[in-house]
């Protein structure tokens, strides 16, 4: 992507700009809190297909977060074979099974009770899409020399905020599921060894039977997570 004669800088005037009156921009503030608090975390999926064009689009959008240096760390690896769901349940249901004997700690699993979670994970094969997000330790010039990659953690998390979301407007739901280590997505899906596996995301539209967590819908109140300086 990056080429060594493309590192100066050019400016170039906004080619997008919002011209909306405040009240407007309220208005739009307002109407995309109330489309992502209708998002909720499932486990219960249908097997009802998802069009690849959708996805697409919506791995599109992640690509559009910000990100160090412009170099956007990340990679989706968006699965659909049932042989490749298959084996990914499988290694993640292994690596579950040392988690909840043990591997976690009491308090990480005691945290967890209220969310209902155990080893099997049958949304991994049930549901149409796996979504499995690479961040990108190092990249490459055209030339084959390495370059560094910067603020990758807090790069690949935006891009995969922005993904969720874009699924959302989509009208399908997301699991985010975090087997521990995963290091058998590396090998599985063939990946190379700057990338770091960090999340699963199952995505699909929920099943008739789905249920979510009562705890889940608790909420921090605004005045919990902001605070405003004005002086």
């Amino acid at each position: 992507m990056f080429t060594k004669t493309q590192l100066s800088f050019e400016p170039l005037p906004l080619p997008d700009r919002a011209d909306l009156s405040d009240v407007e921009s309220l208005a739009a503030a307002r109407a995309f809190f109330t489309s992502m608090s209708t998002r909720h975390t499932i486990r219960d999926f249908s097997s009802r297909p998802v069009a690849q064009e959708v996805i697409e689009t919506a791995i599109a959008t992640a690509g559009r977060a910000p990100s160090g240096a412009n170099h956007q760390p990340w990679f989706f690896a968006a699965i659909c074979g049932p042989k490749a769901k298959a084996a990914i349940r499988a290694a993640a249901e292994e690596e579950e099974e040392r988690f909840y004997a043990g591997g976690a700690g009491d308090e990480w699993l005691k945290a967890l009770e209220p969310m209902g979670t155990d080893p099997a994970k049958p949304h991994l094969d049930i549901a149409p899409w796996l979504i499995v997000v690479f961040a990108q330790r190092w990249g490459a010039f055209d030339d084959g020399t390495r370059y560094k990659n910067y603020y990758v953690p807090e790069s690949v998390g935006l891009a995969t905020g922005f993904l969720i979301a874009a699924l959302h407007q989509a009208g399908l739901s997301v699991l985010t599921h975090t087997p521990n280590p995963m290091k058998f997505l590396t090998e599985l899906l063939g990946r190379p060894a700057s990338e770091k596996p960090v999340m699963i995301l199952a995505v699909g539209h929920p099943a008739e039977s789905a249920t979510v967590p009562k705890a889940a819908k608790i909420k921090k109140p605004l005045s919990e997570i902001m605070r405003i300086y004005d002086v």
